[in-house]
């Protein structure tokens, strides 16, 4: 049987994607990235990143970027700036538009269970 993480009552996954452009090889195992946030809604802080990328070095760099940013208390224009930065890849721009449309989600599920 599968061990499955204990996530806690406060945890709450956000998730966007992005349509990749065509010069990109995941282009041809997905059409779109997906970017997902784990956060802790007491706190705001990012404690697990999910990113659809094919290679596992990307994935765990950006995840590295982003987890343990406070979303609530600094929202997502760091993080944005830290993959302008940071990640040159040619999916950059639609890891962009997914982690906004992931600030997003929060946003609008924070307005409807307030």
């Amino acid at each position: 049987m599968r061990q499955v993480r204990d996530f806690g009552e406060d945890t709450v996954y956000f998730v966007s994607y992005a349509k990749l452009p065509d010069n990109t090889s995941v282009t041809n195992l997905h059409k779109v990235v997906g970017v997902g946030f784990l956060i802790n809604t007491k706190t705001g802080i990012i404690e697990d990143v999910m990113v659809t990328l094919i290679s596992d070095l990307c994935k765990d760099f950006l995840a590295h970027l982003m987890i343990g940013h406070n979303i609530e208390r600094d929202g997502v224009d760091a993080l944005v700036e830290k993959v302008e930065k940071r990640f040159f890849g040619a999916s950059q721009k639609a890891v962009i538009v997914a982690i906004k449309g992931v600030y997003k989600r929060y946003l609008q599920w924070k307005q409807e269970t307030n």
